[in-house]
């Protein structure tokens, strides 16, 4: 049977489910994120209501006529509506411009109407429904055009190209007609989890969303880039005209490029409430400084217009993120080789050293410069901690203040310690420490390796402490338990770190982390 995957048309085997399809394509896909499946083409465009006429002097957009005496004649286009393609244009006057002949069923009148600037009417010239041409007026006018006895012949109204419009002539062609597709086109669609649904002839699938990046905008194109964890992302908020990502909210970033907000603009909100949110839009909206244009959908819209709260979907750029963090020299260089970018090292040159900083740091910067510095470090130099999944908001503080939040390698600085007292103290942020409720508390001891973060309990909130005897006394930031927040375990080699002096930087990473 014939079905569409991502656009593109395949044979399958008969009752193949979404997996096999899936499988047998090698579809992009994430495990566990949403599909839209849409029945087929005449389902999908029963609830489209636009069309674009394009030709060799630009595009004309018609709205159809969506009242009841109009329907038969709106149904003819759609079945038909191909057919006008590659026609050239029949005649132009003053009063109006015709594209045709094609063969419809209709029955011609031969009554006189009054008919207004930007009607779209389909006529029967000569009385004959072997000569159909579609008709868009260019001003008022009354005439016979042979129509059908439904609303004048009266089926859409010109919305959009009328520059195009009036400068066409009979030397020009119809180049293609397509429908334009807006949220309420896809929301009869299905969104599906379960990939062992079996499709049938003509169902349309859709397994991932596709961006290219606004290259105006580097800074906010690498927080877009950090959102995608695991090829997917999951969405916070849904509305009739976007879908909000949020898992990054709070953090600054600055005014870039700024454009209108049409369907499928990828945004960042860069002032105000909700600073650091990710938006993409089913609907146009008003330009704003308040968000920078960072991207746009295209491929996968379907699924952005089916996807609800707490949904994952499946993400492939079309720019790869030129994120060297957590990777070998070695790794790095054959992932720059493949973009012609030219890479440097600073100190420790070994392969398997594991990359800690870049300079630049941003995908867009990369590529323009041509090449990129990378400074690595010993791999059991790397401190690596497994997060508890008890303490949310403080294992975010961490990630926050760590740089972990959008980047797989951040740092943080010692800022006590003493030999001999089994334990070391690092920087925090009074600031960002203001919401750290009580979470996660230690109950009989805490173990030698764990890592916790100060409360609210405590003037010292949000330092953060590691401690390397086990102790039933004192959390690893040398607080009491209920002024203590655990959020995970150091599961590197972490009898260096009792070492370390004030000032000195130890470079973190996530133990499941997938870089």
């Amino acid at each position: 049977m014939l079905i569409k995957i991502n656009g593109e048309e395949v044979e399958v085997a008969d009752a193949s489910t979404i997996q096999d399809v899936i499988d047998e394509t090698n579809a992009p896909y994430t495990p566990g994120s949403i599909v839209c499946l849409i029945k087929g083409k005449k389902e999908l465009e029963q609830n489209i209501s636009k069309y674009k006429i394009k030709t060799n002097k630009g595009s004309i957009i018609i709205q159809l006529d969506e009242s009841e005496e109009a329907k038969p004649l709106v149904d003819v286009f759609k079945n038909q509506y191909e057919d006008f393609v590659d026609l050239n244009i029949r005649w132009s006057t003053p009063t109006e411009v015709a594209v045709g002949p094609i063969v419809t069923d209709l029955e011609p009148t031969s009554d006189e109407f009054k008919y207004y600037e930007g009607d779209v009417v389909l006529s029967l010239s000569s009385f004959s429904n072997e000569s159909t041409h579609l008709i868009m007026l260019k001003e008022n006018t009354t005439n016979v055009y042979s129509v059908p006895p439904h609303n004048k012949g009266i089926f859409a109204k010109v919305i959009g190209g009328r520059k195009t419009l009036e400068s066409l002539t009979d030397d020009d062609a119809v180049t293609g007609i397509e429908p334009i597709v807006v949220r309420s086109t896809t929301t009869d669609s299905a969104s599906v989890s379960d990939l062992t649904t079996v499709l049938e002839e003509g169902n349309e699938l859709y397994t991932y969303i596709s961006f290219e990046i606004d290259e105006d905008s580097p800074t906010c194109v690498e927080h877009l880039f950090s959102l995608v964890k695991d090829g997917r992302i999951k969405v916070s908020y849904d509305s009739e005209s976007f879908v909000g990502f949020y898992d990054l909210a709070g953090l600054e970033k600055p005014q870039e490029d700024t454009t209108q907000r049409t369907r499928g603009t990828i945004t960042v909100r860069n002032n105000g409430v909700g600073i650091g949110k990710i938006f993409v839009y089913r609907e146009n909206r008003v330009l704003t400084p308040n968000h920078t244009t960072v991207g746009k959908i295209v491929k996968g819209m379907e699924i952005i217009d089916i996807a609800k709260e707490n949904d994952f979907i499946t993400v492939k750029a079309e720019q790869q993120r030129l994120m060297l963090l957590n990777k070998t020299q070695k790794e790095a260089t054959e992932i720059l080789s493949a973009v012609g970018v030219e890479h440097m090292i600073d100190g420790l040159i070994d392969e398997d050293a594991i990359i800690v900083e870049q300079v630049p740091k941003h995908t867009i910067d990369i590529l323009r410069e041509g090449r990129v510095v990378t400074k690595a470090v010993n791999k059991e130099d790397l401190c690596i901690i497994k997060f508890v999944d008890d303490a949310p908001r403080s294992v975010r503080y961490f990630k926050l203040l760590s740089g972990l939040l959008e980047n797989p390698v951040g740092k943080i600085k010692v800022h006590f310690a003493v030999p001999g007292m089994h334990i070391v103290i690092f920087e925090g942020d009074k600031k960002s420490a203001k919401g750290l409720i009580p979470e996660n508390n230690p109950v009989e001891k805490v173990i030698r390796g764990q890592i916790g973060i100060t409360n609210m309990a405590s003037k010292s909130a949000g330092l953060i402490g590691i401690r390397f005897e086990d102790n039933y006394e004192f959390g690893p930031t040398a607080e009491s338990f209920d002024a203590t927040n655990i959020i995970g375990d150091v599961v590197s080699d972490y009898d260096s770190l009792e070492k370390l002096k004030e000032g000195v930087e130890v470079y973190v990473t996530e133990s499941n982390h997938e870089s």
